[in-house]
Formats: C-alpha cells, structure tokens, sequence
C-alpha cells in the first residue's frame, strides 16, 4: 500500500522538518507498519486519551538537545494516539504535580551534575516536597511517570545526575515509575539508540504493554502486522534521497537522533571499536566533521585547510600570525594528533563535533603515520586552488611544501601520548611548530620537547568565569590551570598567553588578568575578539558577544599600563580583530620590535641539541606589523580585496 494512503498521518508528517523526518527514518530500508486510526487500547492501557486530563512531556534543557528529543517523543506520543502537552518547566506551576496522572521528562545535566538555571525552580519544589515530612510520600501517588537523561560520562558520578534525581523524588513522593531511567551520552555517540530504546518502551506501556497480535517497534510506533496487505514492507523510496540536509553545522550536543548521512560512507556496525579497541572517532562524529571540511586521519587526528591559507595563495594577505611572527600563511598546516578535549568552551569555534575525555582511552595511531597523511591531506587540499583566481604556479608549489603547522586545529595536542615524537618528525622536516594547549594538563607541558611557540588558551582571569567559559571536566580545573601556567614559566623557547575577548563574559577582569602575568610570565600576551562562528545548540553566544577592534585595542592598551611597562602594545592586525603585547625588555632593542621568527635559525638550534631560548632565533618585526601603522597588519606586499555587501536597506 503507497504511504499517500495514510491522508491523516500525512497531514502530521508534513509539518516536519527533513532533520525530523530523518529521525524517523533513518535507513533506507524500513518497516513501516500500518497505524490503526482509531485505536483501542486494552483495559490496562495507562492511556491519556482514556482519562479526561492530558500527559505531561517535561523537557529540562540547556543547550537544546533535550528539547529537541522531547519534540521528537511528543510528535510519536501523538502517532500513537497518546495525548501530551509539551511543557517547558519555567512556564508550569509545580503545586500542580499532583493533579497529573501521567508525566514524561526529558532532562539534561548541567554544571556538576545540577540541572540547567531556568530549571532550578521545579527541581527544587520537587526535592523540598519529597524532604518535607509534612507533604508524605503519597503526594504524586496517582501519577505515573518516566524520565530520559542527556548527559555526558566524561563528567563521571555527574553522568546524567539531573535524570536520576528526578526519578527519585517522584518515587519518593509515590509516583509509579513505568520505565526505568534511559541515559543518553552525548559525547559516546550514544543518544540516538538508547533514546529511541526507551521512547519505545514508553509507547508500549502507555499502549498497555502492546497491541495483541501486534509488534514493537524500535521507532516507537505500534501496529497491527496481521494484514500484510496494508503494512508496507521493505518501505524504499527516493523521496528521502532528496531531502535537503541541515545546512547549519550538526555538533554532538544537538545530534539529538541524527545518525550519518547514508551519502556519507559511514558504518555504524563498527560502534566505534577496532579490533576491540576503542577508536575516538565514531560514525557519527566523523560523519559530522566530514562535513564541516575535515579531513580525518585514522582514528584520532584531524587536518584542514585554513581560510587565511587559501587568502595568501590568491595574494589576498596572510593572517595575524604572518604580521606578527612572519609565518607565510599560504605554506601552514593546520591540524591536530588529537580530537578530544577536556574543556566545552562555550566560544569553541568548531561546535564540539569533537569528543571529550580527562585521559587518554582510545586506539593509538603511529606519529609517523599521522605527519604524512597530515601533509598528504594537506598538498591534496592545495592542490584543488590551482586555478583559482589569483593563484600563481610559484604559490601554488610553495603551498605544497608546508613549511609550519598549527597544533591548534581542534581537541587537545598534548593529550596524543606520542606528542613529542611528533613534534620532533615535525621540526625533522624543518616545519615549524605552533601548539596551543587549554591549560588543563600540567605536567605533558612539563614533559614537552621544544616547540617553536607554545601557547596556553588564557580564557579567563578568575575561577568562577573560567568555569562558566571553558566549561572544563576536571573538578581541579583552577589547580591545573595555574600549575599549567607555571609549567609554561620554566620553558626557555617563545611563550604565549592566548586570550580570547568575549563581550559580557571576561572583558572587565583587568586586574585578574594581570595577575596572571606573574605566574607564568610569557613572552608575549594574544588578546583576539571572539569570531562568531553561528548558531549552535551548544552556545547562546550571539553577535552582540563579539567584541569590535577598538574594543580589543581598549582592553590591550589598559592590560598594557597596568603592567607598569613590563609588556607594550607590539603588533595588530585590524582584519583579524587581534592585538599582540610583547615583553619589553626581551623583544623591543634599542625602540625597536623583534616579534618575528627567524624559522631556520630555530631549526639549526633544535638539531643542534643545545640549550637554547626564545632570544636566539627572534627577527627585526617589519614597520607595517607594528601597532598604529597606517597598513593595520595587512602586509603591503599583498592585494586588499574587500567584498562587495549587498544588505537590504532599511526602510
């Protein structure tokens, strides 16, 4: 039978998004059974559509992910005939719980295992009921409930803490729980299966523990198999080929029930393992960062071609790293040994399409191997701008012989236990090293071997904003921060502190910022406005966040006096919105600036073997990279183009 023979499931489908309509749909070969339209559920059926009140759908959410499971369960409660409002907490009065027959939760877990803010209300009424000796424990006893968990178990005894709180108090206040908890990680790959697991279980029991003669789907809907003649078997169609994906980027924490594309190659059998091992990039992941222009090596390691590379193959200028540290932008490589990370930042410019962990636990790919598909990766990649306009042979061939490489990609270098073996092969080439590291990992700064600029992401100046933006995993975040900065002090070669400007969040701390100064006392201090990267479930971060240039040279010009001279404004570069304070009396000789890196010096002094340190291998800063030139950083060796904007007027 032709699914247009469903004209009133058709009418509900319709409304659906192509992300939804995947949700159901989710391979190309699928048994839709046929929906009774007026079902009759059995005598035992804990149906809302029998009792003269409506269920409650519930979803506690942060970033989005639980709202968007909770629309999700609610449009295949009302496939089922099962009637349910969806509620966000903030909008619905507590006194009324024990009015509902039938409540559903879907809840994340926010900061250390506490649900998120606009939450806070309903979850303290339900756990000052269930302590309050005066209310018994017979307060919600004719309610039936089930609660689902977002969470992530890099966050260990706070894996999904929020869900199970729930169900404990309204146990404790004599609710019925007919499912049991279902936990969803959001950084294992896992919410798909477990929530569509337990959403059918749910259907199932509300149903009355199945339709007789019927079956049990893992989609969630129930029907009547019997007559083959209306159930459509084998449903293939190539309507769904054609649905227009998601143009927006698709990150772990609103993957929400998207598997990978079935375009994308991808097999989910493998579960992520090989061999019995654990591989840190799953189906899903590596379907995601695919997609955002990833080239994925192995298991664990990631390449991209930067903008500002392709900027300076087409002569259109090179970014803020080629104004002050004279790297040749169209020969760098970005990439990184390891995907995962310790830190959720809020700002992350790649929406955590990465996974995240405290240690390493995953299947370890050779360095060797990871350097030459990096650079294989890396020469293809250049290779695709011949003939693009402005793009000589000359650049082209410089291009393919990468000549720096920025660790900076995405996840945590330092993480990869093989780190200074790939460093070495790295420096062996004669390619320079640019490693960023998010300051939670003390004692592998300690162990490295030289790099040729070692960064630490100074996100914030306080403990409590450091929280609130990184977001970090370690429960000794402050600790680890300060003692990676104090790591960063005892290294000789070229040192920064990288921080990232975000308006309302950690532009005020003046004073805490340098205090930071002392404790690790770089050789320079980055200090960039947050690049809006879009909407993203996993940050409220919005345009009115992102700090403009004067803003930026403000905060320098003040971090600047505050240190009594002890750093100077050096360099900018207006297009990156990016300003660079040097330490005076190691980089400024006789009034003038030495930022720029003499790269083939470093190289000799690295083979060498002999102790060496940051003022060995500097070079004169051109007048054009210095702050207040009329060029703002743009190299004037290079063409501006400025795009064409074609906004509409206001009228």
């Amino acid at each position: 039978m032709p699914l247009s023979s469903y004209p009133a499931r058709l009418s509900l489908l319709a409304i659906l998004s192509a992300s939804t309509f995947y949700c159901f749909y989710k391979s190309r070969r699928l048994k839709l059974l046929k929906l009774s339209l007026n079902p009759t559920p059995t005598p035992n059926a804990a149906s809302p559509s029998s009792s003269s009140t409506r269920g409650k759908l519930f979803f506690i959410s942060q970033t989005g992910t639980s709202k968007t499971l909770a629309q999700r369960l609610h449009i295949i409660l009302e496939l089922n005939d099962l009637s349910f409002d969806l509620i966000d907490p903030k909008d619905y009065e507590p006194e009324d719980l024990p009015k509902e027959t039938l409540v559903l939760i879907v809840a994340s877990t926010w900061e250390d295992g506490k649900p998120p803010p606009e939450a806070n209300f309903f979850v303290n009424w339900l756990a000052e009921s269930a302590e309050d000796f005066r209310v018994g424990s017979l307060l919600l006893s004719k309610c039936k409930f089930a609660v689902f968990g977002v969470g992530s178990r890099a966050y260990g005894s706070n894996f999904n803490a929020v869900a199970k709180e729930f169900s404990r108090r309204l146990r404790e206040l004599g609710a019925d729980e007919i499912v049991d908890v279902g936990e969803g990680d959001v950084d294992g790959g896992e919410v798909d299966g477990v929530f569509e697991k337990w959403s059918g279980k749910v259907v199932q029991v509300l149903k009355g523990n199945g339709v007789e003669n019927g079956e049990f789907c893992d989609n969630g809907f129930i029907g009547d198999e019997s007559d083959n003649e209306n159930a459509v078997d084998e449903y293939e169609t190539t309507d769904d080929e054609n649905v227009e994906e998601d143009s927006g980027i698709i990150d772990l924490e609103d993957i929400a029930g998207k598997g990978p594309s079935r375009k994308s190659g991808a097999v989910p059998e493998t579960n992520g393992k090989l061999n019995g091992q654990k591989e840190m990039v799953t189906p899903v992941i590596r379907a995601n960062l695919v997609k955002q222009g990833y080239k994925v090596i192995g298991s664990h390691s990631g390449v991209k071609i930067c903008r500002w590379t392709k900027s300076q193959l087409r002569g259109r200028g090179g970014c803020y790293k080629h104004s002050f540290y004279g790297i040749e932008s169209h020969r760098c490589m970005e990439a990184t040994p390891s995907l995962a990370c310790a830190n959720k930042c809020v700002f992350c410019w790649r929406h955590h399409t990465n996974p995240v962990a405290k240690s390493w636990q995953w299947k370890m790919d050779d360095p060797l191997e990871i350097v030459n598909s990096a650079i294989d990766e890396h020469k293809k990649m250049i290779k695709q701008m011949k003939g693009v306009p402005g793009v000589t042979l000359d650049k082209l061939a410089e291009g393919l012989s990468p000549r720096h490489c920025a660790l900076s990609l995405v996840g945590e270098p330092i993480m990869y236990p093989e780190i200074n073996t790939l460093v070495n092969e790295l420096h062996q080439r004669r390619i320079s090293t640019f490693l960023v590291t998010n300051a939670q990992f003390p004692e592998k700064i300690k162990m490295l071997n030289p790099i040729t600029q070692l960064y630490v992401s100074v996100d914030a100046a306080t403990k409590d904003s450091l929280k609130a933006i990184d977001r970090p995993l370690f429960g000794d975040f402050w600790e680890r921060f300060n003692d990676s900065l104090k790591a960063l002090r005892e290294k000789h070669q070229r040192t920064v502190y990288r921080l990232t400007l975000v308006k309302g969040w950690n532009t005020e701390d003046i004073d805490a910022y340098y205090d930071l100064f002392s404790i690790g006392q770089p050789d320079f201090i980055e200090i960039k406005g947050v690049t809006y990267c879009g909407t993203s479930a996993t940050s409220k971060l919005t345009m009115e966040n992102v700090p403009w240039h004067y803003d930026v040279k403000a905060f320098s010009e003040a971090l600047a006096i505050k240190s009594g001279g002890e750093y100077e404004v050096a360099c900018e570069h207006v297009h990156s919105c990016c300003i660079l304070l040097a330490k005076t009396d190691k980089f400024k000789v006789d009034g003038q600036w030495f930022t720029w890196i003499d790269y083939e010096k470093f190289h000799d002094l690295v083979a060498s073997g002999k102790p060496f340190n940051s003022n060995d291998y500097m070079v004169a800063t051109p007048s054009w990279a210095v702050y207040g030139a009329a060029e703002g950083g743009f190299d004037p060796d290079q063409s501006r183009y400025k795009k064409e904007r074609h906004h509409k007027s206001k009228q």
